[in-house]
């Protein structure tokens, strides 16, 4: 089965590398501690930091707020980091910023952990959706009001193995 694709591995491997060297021009060689968000931004998480020319300190979070296609408007903190961020640059990595209550309630959380600096970097954003303002330092793609899986994005946990982004159009 494949679905309708709206980035090829290779247009997504391209704008990873051009957001990789933008990344490492702007940290001139600083230590980054690099936050992916797990689950669906574990591809996106580990092709970024091959493409970064910094020191990298590697750590993941699992947050829930999805169930099926929805969001509960609800955020859940699964798994924490385990590194004090303070006084150092930090970059949040995730999948999709749809309604923003994810990466908006995740940048509020690490202000208040004095970070040197602290950068959002995400695969999508999905402007649509939008109900919490997010900005994005680092974003690869904006896309129209699509549920999509791939690349790590995921429906009901299936899908993320699709090494591209597609549209769901229902059918497993």
């Amino acid at each position: 089965m494949s679905y309708p694709v709206l980035f090829s591995k290779e247009v997504i491997q391209k704008r990873v590398k051009e957001l990789g060297e933008q990344i490492s021009k702007d940290f001139h060689g600083e230590e980054l501690v690099v936050i992916g968000v797990l689950k669906g931004s574990f591809i996106y998480c580990a092709d970024l930091i091959r493409e970064l020319n910094l020191p990298v300190h590697l750590e993941f979070m699992s947050v829930s707020s999805y169930e099926g296609t929805e969001s509960t408007g609800n955020l859940r903190v699964n798994l924490d980091i385990n590194v004090d961020v303070a006084g150092k640059n930090v970059l949040l990595v995730e999948d999709i910023v749809d309604t923003g209550l994810t990466i908006s309630s995740l940048v509020e959380s690490f202000k208040k952990k004095n970070p040197k600096t602290l950068k959002v970097s995400s695969l999508l954003y999905k402007p649509a959706r939008l109900e919490h303002k997010v900005e994005i330092d680092y974003l690869a793609f904006e896309i129209e009001d699509h549920f999509v899986i791939g690349y790590g994005l995921d429906f009901n946990g299936r899908f993320r193995e699709l090494p591209y982004v597609g549209i769901y159009n229902g059918e497993v």
